[in-house]
């Protein structure tokens, strides 16, 4: 019998900071040992920052929600960046118009 997927958990992740080497390989790595699937990209470079919003399916991650923040917020500390990484629904209440 085929295992079944679970249903998408969709989470959305910021990045800003001043643009660096490395900003991108440092959080796919990390969703990647999570097994956290990226759904959607988008980064821009402006002036001389750099910002990122991904779209993450945690459906199937190895790791809990706080586990996995943690672990950008050390991302955030290294390399001198905003990391913010929330359920898609608080996501969308605090970005209504």
């Amino acid at each position: 019998m085929a295992k079944r997927k679970k249903a998408s958990q969709v989470c959305i992740l910021t990045v800003t900071g001043k643009d660096k080497v490395g900003i991108i390989a440092r959080i796919a790595n990390t969703m990647a040992k999570a097994n956290i699937n990226i759904i959607d990209v988008s980064q821009k470079i402006m002036d001389e920052y750099f910002v990122m919003s991904l779209a993450c399916d945690i459906a199937e991650a190895i790791i809990d929600l706080p586990n996995i923040q943690k672990q950008l917020q050390k991302i955030a500390k290294d390399m001198d960046l905003n990391i913010t990484f929330q359920h898609e629904n608080i996501f969308k209440m605090m970005h209504r118009v």
